[in-house]
């Protein structure tokens, strides 16, 4: 039986010494819930420290991004040969953020899904409609094409290493708006046809997680949701007693 998936993206928060004590807490946690397979993505300056902190778990280590080239000149860039040095294990790619204030587009993140595969990463590949997109209907193209072209020439075999997480634009941040149970159903839906279509049979293997304004409140029903393989939780999770509480309700849908 797979394991639920349970993490969080740190994005721009937490000092070193905030994230060395709040890794210390989640250690405790994960070893106390054996079902969920934890996984945390800090930011890159906090990665080694992180590394060391969940050493000796079962815990996941993820980075926010990566460059696509080994080495160049590219200021101010993540080579994947750093983070396989550290021993990352996931790249998080084309969050939403990423997407709207950098101009990340499918195309590059084809090119950064291969090269995270490449170097014995896990790409999660982060695919989402803005509000816009849901008003005027189009959303099930959207996802289809985002997804369509990040996985471009992947192969079949190279398919079972890959993440998705659904994280629509307007239920991410302070003024998100959680989306409905019945939403997110339905767009998982879409998604796993899409997988599907792309890896045959395989492409029931890929884990496809939501993330948007995952709380306390909503985390179960969320949970319980058909091809809801896991949560990418954001700020419910950056405190520890919000995330322990999450943790704890979700021991109950074992």
């Amino acid at each position: 039986m797979k394991r639920f998936l349970l993490g969080t993206n740190w994005k721009m928060h937490k000092t070193f010494d905030e994230a060395e004590a709040y890794l210390k807490k989640v250690r405790i946690l994960a070893a106390d819930a054996p079902a969920f397979q934890f996984f945390m993505i800090p930011p890159f300056t906090h990665l080694q420290m992180a590394k060391e902190a969940i050493k000796d778990t079962d815990i996941l280590l993820g980075a926010q991004n990566l460059h696509w080239e080994e080495e160049g000149n590219y200021t101010g860039e993540i080579s994947p040969v750093w983070l396989q040095e550290i021993g990352v294990q996931i790249a998080e790619l084309g969050h939403s953020e990423r997407r709207q204030y950098y101009n990340e587009n499918d195309a590059d993140l084809n090119k950064k899904v291969k090269a995270a595969l490449k170097f014995k990463m896990t790409p999660l590949l982060c695919v989402g409609e803005r509000a816009g997109d849901k008003q005027f209907q189009v959303t099930p193209e959207v996802i289809r094409r985002q997804i369509k072209m990040a996985f471009f020439d992947v192969s079949v075999q190279q398919s079972q290493r890959l993440w998705v997480a659904y994280e629509p634009t307007w239920a991410i941040g302070p003024s998100g708006t959680p989306a409905s149970a019945e939403y997110v159903e339905y767009v998982h839906e879409i998604i796993r046809e899409q997988l599907l279509e792309l890896f045959g049979e395989n492409g029931n293997k890929i884990p496809v997680l939501y993330g948007g304004s995952v709380n306390p409140q909503n985390c179960v029903q969320l949970a319980n949701c058909k091809n809801v393989d896991g949560l990418f939780i954001g700020r419910a999770a950056w405190d520890i007693a919000s995330f322990t509480c999450i943790v704890e309700l979700l021991k109950g849908i074992e």
